[in-house]
Protein backbone atom coordinates (compact mmCIF):
# COMPACT_ATOMS: atom_id res chain seq x y z
CA UNK A 1 0.00 0.00 0.00
CA UNK A 2 2.86 2.42 0.79
CA UNK A 3 4.10 2.14 -2.82
CA UNK A 4 0.64 3.05 -4.15
CA UNK A 5 0.47 6.02 -1.76
CA UNK A 6 3.86 7.23 -2.99
CA UNK A 7 2.67 6.85 -6.59
CA UNK A 8 -0.40 8.97 -5.81
CA UNK A 9 1.69 11.66 -4.11
CA UNK A 10 4.07 11.74 -7.10
CA UNK A 11 1.12 11.91 -9.49
CA UNK A 12 -0.36 14.95 -7.75
CA UNK A 13 2.98 16.79 -7.97
CA UNK A 14 3.63 15.90 -11.61
CA UNK A 15 0.12 16.74 -12.82
CA UNK A 16 -0.44 20.10 -11.11
CA UNK A 17 -3.11 18.75 -8.77
CA UNK A 18 -4.14 21.46 -6.30
CA UNK A 19 -7.28 20.06 -4.70
CA UNK A 20 -8.34 16.62 -3.54
CA UNK A 21 -11.97 15.72 -2.95
CA UNK A 22 -12.22 13.10 -0.20
CA UNK A 23 -15.49 11.31 -0.92
CA UNK A 24 -17.68 8.92 1.06
CA UNK A 25 -21.36 8.06 1.48
CA UNK A 26 -23.72 8.41 4.39
CA UNK A 27 -25.77 5.36 5.36
CA UNK A 28 -28.51 6.41 2.90
CA UNK A 29 -26.17 6.43 -0.10
CA UNK A 30 -25.81 10.21 -0.51
CA UNK A 31 -22.30 11.16 -1.58
CA UNK A 32 -20.46 13.56 0.71
CA UNK A 33 -17.01 15.07 0.42
CA UNK A 34 -14.49 17.39 1.97
CA UNK A 35 -11.90 19.17 -0.16
CA UNK A 36 -8.27 19.46 0.92
CA UNK A 37 -5.20 20.88 -0.79
CA UNK A 38 -2.53 18.61 -2.22
CA UNK A 39 -0.17 19.68 0.58
CA UNK A 40 -2.52 18.04 3.10
CA UNK A 41 -2.67 14.70 1.28
CA UNK A 42 0.30 13.04 3.07
CA UNK A 43 -1.33 13.85 6.42
CA UNK A 44 -4.64 12.42 5.18
CA UNK A 45 -2.99 9.12 4.23
CA UNK A 46 -1.16 8.82 7.57
CA UNK A 47 -3.55 10.30 10.13
CA UNK A 48 -6.85 10.81 8.33
CA UNK A 49 -8.94 13.97 8.06
CA UNK A 50 -11.43 14.49 10.87
CA UNK A 51 -15.04 15.57 10.42
CA UNK A 52 -18.09 16.14 12.58
CA UNK A 53 -19.95 12.86 12.16
CA UNK A 54 -22.85 14.06 14.35
CA UNK A 55 -23.80 16.45 11.52
CA UNK A 56 -24.60 13.52 9.20
CA UNK A 57 -27.82 11.57 9.63
CA UNK A 58 -27.22 8.07 10.90
CA UNK A 59 -23.55 8.45 11.86
CA UNK A 60 -22.58 9.56 15.38
CA UNK A 61 -24.07 11.42 18.36
CA UNK A 62 -22.88 14.86 19.50
CA UNK A 63 -21.10 13.43 22.55
CA UNK A 64 -18.91 11.18 20.35
CA UNK A 65 -18.82 13.04 17.08
CA UNK A 66 -15.29 12.66 15.66
CA UNK A 67 -14.63 10.32 12.75
CA UNK A 68 -11.73 10.32 10.29
CA UNK A 69 -11.51 9.92 6.53
CA UNK A 70 -8.64 7.80 5.24
CA UNK A 71 -8.33 8.04 1.44
CA UNK A 72 -8.05 4.80 -0.53
CA UNK A 73 -5.15 5.45 -2.93
CA UNK A 74 -6.44 2.86 -5.42
CA UNK A 75 -9.50 5.06 -6.15
CA UNK A 76 -7.67 8.11 -7.54
CA UNK A 77 -9.49 9.79 -10.44
CA UNK A 78 -9.05 13.18 -12.07
CA UNK A 79 -12.33 15.09 -12.40
CA UNK A 80 -12.30 15.69 -16.18
CA UNK A 81 -14.76 18.60 -16.10
CA UNK A 82 -12.47 20.69 -13.88
CA UNK A 83 -9.67 22.95 -15.27
CA UNK A 84 -6.37 21.34 -16.33
CA UNK A 85 -4.43 23.96 -14.36
CA UNK A 86 -4.87 23.43 -10.64
CA UNK A 87 -6.47 20.06 -11.27
CA UNK A 88 -8.97 18.42 -8.95
CA UNK A 89 -8.85 14.70 -8.15
CA UNK A 90 -11.19 12.48 -6.18
CA UNK A 91 -10.37 9.72 -3.71
CA UNK A 92 -12.92 7.50 -2.01
CA UNK A 93 -12.33 7.12 1.71
CA UNK A 94 -12.64 4.55 4.44
CA UNK A 95 -14.15 5.95 7.63
CA UNK A 96 -12.48 5.21 10.95
CA UNK A 97 -12.74 6.03 14.64
CA UNK A 98 -9.98 8.11 16.32
CA UNK A 99 -8.21 4.85 17.28
CA UNK A 100 -8.20 3.89 13.55
CA UNK A 101 -10.66 1.03 13.96
CA UNK A 102 -13.24 0.92 11.14
CA UNK A 103 -16.48 2.85 11.65
CA UNK A 104 -19.19 0.19 11.73
CA UNK A 105 -21.63 2.29 9.67
CA UNK A 106 -19.21 2.83 6.79
CA UNK A 107 -20.83 1.24 3.74
CA UNK A 108 -17.44 0.42 2.19
CA UNK A 109 -16.48 -1.45 5.37
CA UNK A 110 -19.78 -3.37 5.36
CA UNK A 111 -19.26 -4.35 1.72
CA UNK A 112 -15.62 -5.32 2.30
CA UNK A 113 -16.79 -7.76 5.00
CA UNK A 114 -19.19 -9.33 2.49
CA UNK A 115 -16.41 -9.59 -0.10
CA UNK A 116 -14.19 -11.32 2.48
CA UNK A 117 -16.92 -13.94 3.01
CA UNK A 118 -17.04 -14.50 -0.75
CA UNK A 119 -13.26 -14.89 -0.86
CA UNK A 120 -13.20 -17.21 2.16
CA UNK A 121 -15.67 -19.48 0.36
CA UNK A 122 -13.38 -19.58 -2.68
CA UNK A 123 -15.37 -17.31 -5.01
CA UNK A 124 -14.90 -14.01 -6.82
CA UNK A 125 -18.03 -11.87 -7.20
CA UNK A 126 -18.48 -9.57 -10.19
CA UNK A 127 -21.23 -6.96 -10.40
CA UNK A 128 -22.44 -4.88 -13.35
CA UNK A 129 -25.06 -2.21 -12.59
CA UNK A 130 -27.49 -0.88 -15.21
CA UNK A 131 -28.72 2.54 -14.10
CA UNK A 132 -31.60 4.62 -15.49
CA UNK A 133 -32.21 8.33 -14.94
CA UNK A 134 -34.36 11.21 -16.16
CA UNK A 135 -33.26 14.57 -17.62
CA UNK A 136 -35.46 17.57 -16.82
CA UNK A 137 -35.41 21.22 -17.86
CA UNK A 138 -34.34 23.98 -15.47
CA UNK A 139 -36.41 27.13 -14.94
CA UNK A 140 -35.16 30.68 -15.49
CA UNK A 141 -33.61 30.71 -12.00
CA UNK A 142 -31.76 27.44 -12.60
CA UNK A 143 -34.02 25.25 -10.42
CA UNK A 144 -35.33 21.87 -11.60
CA UNK A 145 -38.75 21.56 -13.18
CA UNK A 146 -40.78 18.45 -13.96
CA UNK A 147 -40.60 19.21 -17.72
CA UNK A 148 -38.76 16.32 -19.45
CA UNK A 149 -35.82 17.16 -21.71
CA UNK A 150 -37.55 15.36 -24.61
CA UNK A 151 -40.52 13.17 -25.42
CA UNK A 152 -38.65 10.36 -27.16
CA UNK A 153 -39.14 6.67 -26.40
CA UNK A 154 -37.15 3.45 -26.19
CA UNK A 155 -34.05 3.41 -28.46
CA UNK A 156 -35.25 6.50 -30.38
CA UNK A 157 -32.80 8.55 -32.44
CA UNK A 158 -32.04 12.26 -32.57
CA UNK A 159 -33.36 14.83 -33.08
CA UNK A 160 -36.40 13.28 -31.33
CA UNK A 161 -33.96 11.95 -28.72
CA UNK A 162 -32.36 15.12 -27.35
CA UNK A 163 -30.18 13.31 -24.84
CA UNK A 164 -27.56 11.99 -27.30
CA UNK A 165 -24.98 14.71 -26.64
CA UNK A 166 -25.43 14.47 -22.87
CA UNK A 167 -25.00 10.69 -22.90
CA UNK A 168 -21.94 10.93 -25.13
CA UNK A 169 -20.29 13.43 -22.79
CA UNK A 170 -21.12 11.24 -19.79
CA UNK A 171 -19.53 8.23 -21.52
CA UNK A 172 -16.38 10.23 -22.32
CA UNK A 173 -16.13 11.40 -18.70
CA UNK A 174 -16.62 7.83 -17.44
CA UNK A 175 -13.83 6.64 -19.72
CA UNK A 176 -11.48 9.38 -18.50
CA UNK A 177 -12.16 8.30 -14.92
CA UNK A 178 -11.32 4.66 -15.66
CA UNK A 179 -14.90 3.37 -15.90
CA UNK A 180 -15.57 1.58 -19.19
CA UNK A 181 -18.98 2.48 -20.69
CA UNK A 182 -20.55 -0.36 -22.67
CA UNK A 183 -23.78 1.08 -24.05
CA UNK A 184 -26.10 4.07 -23.79
CA UNK A 185 -29.58 4.75 -25.12
CA UNK A 186 -32.86 6.53 -24.60
CA UNK A 187 -35.20 4.63 -22.31
CA UNK A 188 -39.00 4.31 -22.39
CA UNK A 189 -39.96 7.43 -20.44
CA UNK A 190 -39.83 11.01 -21.76
CA UNK A 191 -36.37 12.35 -20.98
CA UNK A 192 -35.34 8.94 -19.58
CA UNK A 193 -31.89 7.53 -20.34
CA UNK A 194 -29.73 4.53 -19.51
CA UNK A 195 -25.96 4.07 -19.55
CA UNK A 196 -24.35 0.72 -18.73
CA UNK A 197 -20.72 0.23 -17.79
CA UNK A 198 -18.47 -2.80 -17.58
CA UNK A 199 -18.78 -5.20 -14.67
CA UNK A 200 -16.08 -5.23 -11.97
CA UNK A 201 -15.49 -6.54 -8.47
CA UNK A 202 -18.19 -5.60 -5.96
CA UNK A 203 -16.35 -2.73 -4.24
CA UNK A 204 -15.31 -1.12 -7.51
CA UNK A 205 -18.86 -1.54 -8.81
CA UNK A 206 -20.25 0.41 -5.84
CA UNK A 207 -17.56 3.11 -6.12
CA UNK A 208 -18.21 3.32 -9.87
CA UNK A 209 -21.95 3.69 -9.38
CA UNK A 210 -21.45 6.60 -6.98
CA UNK A 211 -19.00 8.14 -9.46
CA UNK A 212 -21.46 7.58 -12.32
CA UNK A 213 -24.26 9.42 -10.52
CA UNK A 214 -22.03 12.42 -9.79
CA UNK A 215 -20.85 12.53 -13.43
CA UNK A 216 -24.43 12.38 -14.74
CA UNK A 217 -25.52 15.25 -12.51
CA UNK A 218 -22.44 17.37 -13.33
CA UNK A 219 -22.70 16.86 -17.10
CA UNK A 220 -26.45 17.45 -17.09
CA UNK A 221 -25.95 20.70 -15.20
CA UNK A 222 -23.41 21.89 -17.78
CA UNK A 223 -26.07 21.30 -20.45
CA UNK A 224 -28.60 23.37 -18.51
CA UNK A 225 -30.48 20.28 -17.32
CA UNK A 226 -31.28 18.47 -14.08
CA UNK A 227 -30.64 14.72 -13.77
CA UNK A 228 -32.93 12.84 -11.39
CA UNK A 229 -32.39 9.29 -10.11
CA UNK A 230 -35.73 9.32 -8.27
CA UNK A 231 -37.40 5.92 -8.92
CA UNK A 232 -40.68 7.37 -10.16
CA UNK A 233 -40.37 11.11 -10.90
CA UNK A 234 -43.34 10.99 -13.33
CA UNK A 235 -45.98 8.76 -11.77
CA UNK A 236 -47.66 7.58 -14.98
CA UNK A 237 -44.42 6.93 -16.88
CA UNK A 238 -41.65 4.35 -16.70
CA UNK A 239 -39.71 4.22 -13.43
CA UNK A 240 -35.93 4.30 -13.12
CA UNK A 241 -34.37 1.05 -11.99
CA UNK A 242 -30.93 -0.16 -10.99
CA UNK A 243 -30.62 -3.65 -12.45
CA UNK A 244 -27.86 -5.53 -10.65
CA UNK A 245 -26.07 -8.16 -12.75
CA UNK A 246 -24.12 -10.66 -10.65
CA UNK A 247 -21.76 -13.47 -11.57
CA UNK A 248 -19.62 -15.72 -9.36
CA UNK A 249 -16.31 -17.23 -10.41
CA UNK A 250 -14.54 -20.18 -8.84
CA UNK A 251 -11.10 -21.21 -10.11
CA UNK A 252 -11.68 -18.97 -13.11
CA UNK A 253 -14.99 -20.65 -14.03
CA UNK A 254 -18.23 -18.68 -14.04
CA UNK A 255 -20.68 -20.82 -12.07
CA UNK A 256 -23.62 -19.07 -13.79
CA UNK A 257 -22.60 -20.70 -17.07
CA UNK A 258 -25.44 -23.21 -17.53
CA UNK A 259 -23.31 -25.38 -19.79
CA UNK A 260 -21.10 -26.31 -16.80
CA UNK A 261 -23.59 -28.56 -15.01
CA UNK A 262 -21.43 -29.39 -11.98
CA UNK A 263 -21.26 -25.75 -10.83
CA UNK A 264 -24.57 -24.32 -12.06
CA UNK A 265 -26.36 -25.93 -9.10
CA UNK A 266 -24.33 -23.62 -6.81
CA UNK A 267 -25.50 -20.63 -8.83
CA UNK A 268 -29.08 -21.81 -8.37
CA UNK A 269 -28.58 -21.96 -4.58
CA UNK A 270 -27.15 -18.42 -4.72
CA UNK A 271 -30.31 -17.22 -6.46
CA UNK A 272 -32.48 -19.18 -4.02
CA UNK A 273 -30.82 -17.35 -1.13
CA UNK A 274 -31.64 -13.98 -2.69
CA UNK A 275 -35.26 -14.98 -3.34
CA UNK A 276 -35.53 -16.25 0.26
CA UNK A 277 -34.31 -12.98 1.81
CA UNK A 278 -35.47 -10.43 -0.77
CA UNK A 279 -38.47 -9.15 1.20
CA UNK A 280 -36.22 -8.63 4.27
CA UNK A 281 -33.73 -6.47 2.33
CA UNK A 282 -36.18 -4.54 0.14
CA UNK A 283 -36.09 -1.52 2.49
CA UNK A 284 -32.44 -1.09 1.48
CA UNK A 285 -32.87 -1.83 -2.23
CA UNK A 286 -35.95 0.41 -2.54
CA UNK A 287 -35.38 3.01 0.16
CA UNK A 288 -37.94 5.74 -0.65
CA UNK A 289 -41.71 5.97 -0.33
CA UNK A 290 -41.58 6.79 -4.04
CA UNK A 291 -39.78 3.50 -4.78
CA UNK A 292 -42.99 1.50 -4.39
CA UNK A 293 -44.85 3.33 -7.17
CA UNK A 294 -42.36 1.76 -9.57
CA UNK A 295 -42.69 -1.89 -8.57
CA UNK A 296 -45.17 -3.86 -10.66
CA UNK A 297 -45.29 -1.49 -13.64
CA UNK A 298 -43.29 -0.86 -16.84
CA UNK A 299 -41.14 -4.00 -16.49
CA UNK A 300 -40.33 -3.39 -12.79
CA UNK A 301 -40.95 -6.61 -10.83
CA UNK A 302 -43.44 -7.02 -8.01
CA UNK A 303 -43.48 -10.79 -7.46
CA UNK A 304 -40.76 -13.01 -5.96
CA UNK A 305 -40.09 -15.17 -8.99
CA UNK A 306 -37.36 -15.99 -11.47
CA UNK A 307 -37.08 -17.09 -15.06
CA UNK A 308 -34.79 -17.03 -18.08
CA UNK A 309 -34.93 -13.84 -20.18
CA UNK A 310 -38.48 -12.93 -18.97
CA UNK A 311 -38.35 -9.26 -17.95
CA UNK A 312 -41.43 -9.42 -15.75
CA UNK A 313 -39.54 -11.51 -13.18
CA UNK A 314 -37.61 -10.40 -10.08
CA UNK A 315 -34.57 -12.41 -11.17
CA UNK A 316 -33.92 -13.24 -14.78
CA UNK A 317 -31.11 -15.14 -16.47
CA UNK A 318 -30.09 -13.21 -19.60
CA UNK A 319 -29.23 -15.11 -22.77
CA UNK A 320 -25.45 -15.02 -22.36
CA UNK A 321 -22.65 -17.58 -22.29
CA UNK A 322 -19.23 -18.10 -20.71
CA UNK A 323 -17.81 -15.17 -18.74
CA UNK A 324 -20.93 -13.11 -19.54
CA UNK A 325 -23.31 -15.58 -17.87
CA UNK A 326 -25.04 -13.95 -14.92
CA UNK A 327 -28.22 -13.36 -12.97
CA UNK A 328 -30.00 -10.03 -13.09
CA UNK A 329 -31.83 -8.70 -10.03
CA UNK A 330 -34.39 -6.18 -11.32
CA UNK A 331 -36.03 -4.72 -8.22
CA UNK A 332 -33.40 -2.26 -6.83
CA UNK A 333 -33.54 1.42 -7.74
CA UNK A 334 -30.80 4.06 -8.08
CA UNK A 335 -31.52 5.70 -4.71
CA UNK A 336 -30.18 2.78 -2.69
CA UNK A 337 -26.82 2.89 -0.93
CA UNK A 338 -24.94 0.55 -3.31
CA UNK A 339 -22.43 -0.55 -0.67
CA UNK A 340 -25.14 -1.72 1.72
CA UNK A 341 -27.36 -3.05 -1.08
CA UNK A 342 -24.58 -5.12 -2.65
CA UNK A 343 -23.48 -6.42 0.78
CA UNK A 344 -27.00 -7.62 1.57
CA UNK A 345 -27.50 -9.20 -1.87
CA UNK A 346 -24.15 -11.00 -1.69
CA UNK A 347 -24.77 -12.25 1.84
CA UNK A 348 -28.23 -13.48 0.86
CA UNK A 349 -26.76 -15.44 -2.04
CA UNK A 350 -23.99 -16.90 0.12
CA UNK A 351 -26.61 -17.97 2.67
CA UNK A 352 -28.29 -19.88 -0.12
CA UNK A 353 -25.03 -21.65 -0.97
CA UNK A 354 -24.17 -22.44 2.66
CA UNK A 355 -27.60 -23.96 3.29
CA UNK A 356 -27.82 -25.64 -0.11
CA UNK A 357 -31.16 -23.96 -0.79
CA UNK A 358 -33.09 -25.32 -3.76
CA UNK A 359 -34.30 -22.93 -6.42
CA UNK A 360 -38.03 -22.99 -7.07
CA UNK A 361 -39.33 -23.76 -10.54
CA UNK A 362 -39.09 -20.86 -12.99
CA UNK A 363 -42.18 -18.72 -13.55
CA UNK A 364 -42.68 -18.31 -17.28
CA UNK A 365 -45.78 -16.12 -17.11
CA UNK A 366 -45.94 -12.52 -18.26
CA UNK A 367 -46.70 -11.27 -14.76
CA UNK A 368 -47.95 -7.91 -16.03
CA UNK A 369 -50.73 -9.62 -17.99
CA UNK A 370 -51.40 -12.59 -15.67
CA UNK A 371 -54.86 -13.13 -14.16
CA UNK A 372 -55.71 -12.90 -10.47
CA UNK A 373 -56.09 -16.67 -10.42
CA UNK A 374 -52.55 -17.14 -11.79
CA UNK A 375 -51.05 -14.66 -9.32
CA UNK A 376 -52.90 -15.47 -6.09
CA UNK A 377 -50.36 -17.99 -4.77
CA UNK A 378 -47.21 -16.07 -5.79
CA UNK A 379 -45.43 -14.17 -3.00
CA UNK A 380 -44.86 -10.47 -3.65
CA UNK A 381 -42.43 -7.80 -2.51
CA UNK A 382 -43.51 -5.38 0.25
CA UNK A 383 -46.10 -2.95 -1.07
CA UNK A 384 -44.79 0.17 0.67
CA UNK A 385 -41.80 1.44 2.63
CA UNK A 386 -43.37 0.80 6.04
CA UNK A 387 -44.02 -2.86 5.23
CA UNK A 388 -40.45 -3.18 3.95
CA UNK A 389 -39.05 -1.59 7.11
CA UNK A 390 -41.09 -3.94 9.28
CA UNK A 391 -39.65 -6.93 7.40
CA UNK A 392 -36.13 -5.57 7.99
CA UNK A 393 -36.80 -5.03 11.71
CA UNK A 394 -37.91 -8.64 12.11
CA UNK A 395 -35.07 -10.12 10.05
CA UNK A 396 -32.32 -12.04 11.81
CA UNK A 397 -30.56 -12.16 8.44
CA UNK A 398 -30.38 -8.35 8.14
CA UNK A 399 -29.18 -8.15 11.76
CA UNK A 400 -26.37 -10.56 10.89
CA UNK A 401 -25.09 -8.24 8.13
CA UNK A 402 -25.69 -4.70 9.41
CA UNK A 403 -24.38 -3.30 12.72
CA UNK A 404 -27.24 -2.81 15.25
CA UNK A 405 -26.70 0.94 15.61
CA UNK A 406 -26.63 1.50 11.85
CA UNK A 407 -29.72 -0.63 11.33
CA UNK A 408 -31.63 1.21 14.09
CA UNK A 409 -30.71 4.65 12.78
CA UNK A 410 -31.58 3.71 9.21
CA UNK A 411 -34.99 2.36 10.19
CA UNK A 412 -35.72 5.28 12.53
CA UNK A 413 -35.02 7.89 9.83
CA UNK A 414 -36.95 5.97 7.20
CA UNK A 415 -39.89 5.57 9.61
CA UNK A 416 -39.92 9.37 9.95
CA UNK A 417 -39.96 9.74 6.18
CA UNK A 418 -42.90 7.38 5.90
CA UNK A 419 -44.79 9.25 8.65
CA UNK A 420 -44.30 12.56 6.80
CA UNK A 421 -45.54 10.91 3.61
CA UNK A 422 -48.46 9.14 5.30
CA UNK A 423 -49.94 12.29 6.84
CA UNK A 424 -49.23 14.61 3.90
CA UNK A 425 -52.37 15.92 2.21
CA UNK A 426 -50.61 15.75 -1.17
CA UNK A 427 -48.39 12.70 -1.56
CA UNK A 428 -46.75 13.87 -4.79
CA UNK A 429 -45.82 17.24 -3.25
CA UNK A 430 -44.21 15.72 -0.15
CA UNK A 431 -42.20 13.27 -2.28
CA UNK A 432 -41.03 16.11 -4.48
CA UNK A 433 -39.92 17.98 -1.36
CA UNK A 434 -38.22 14.93 0.17
CA UNK A 435 -36.59 13.43 -2.90
CA UNK A 436 -36.84 15.17 -6.27
CA UNK A 437 -34.06 17.75 -6.00
CA UNK A 438 -31.81 15.57 -3.83
CA UNK A 439 -31.90 12.22 -5.66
Amino acid sequence: MSNIINDVLDFTKENDVKFIKLSFCDIFGSQKNICITSEELPRAFEHGISFDASALKGFMNVEESDLFLFPDPTTLSILPWRPEQGRVVRLFCDIKHPDKTPFEGDGRHILKKAIKKVTDMGYVCKIGPECEFYLFELNEKGYPTKIPHDFAGYFDLGPFDRGENVRREICLALDEMGIIPESSHHEQGPGQNEIDFKYSNALDAADNLITFKSIVKSVANRHGLFASFMPKPILDKSGSGLHVNISLFKNGINIFDKEIKESYGIAQSFMAGILTHIDEITAFLNPLTNSYYRLGYFEAPKYITWSCQNRSQLIRIPAAKGIYSRMELRSPDPCCNPYIAFALIINAGLDGIKNNLKLTNPCNLNLYAASFEELKDIASLPTNLRDALQKAKESNFVKSVLPPNTLKKYIDYKDQEFEAYLYASNKETIEEKLYFQTM
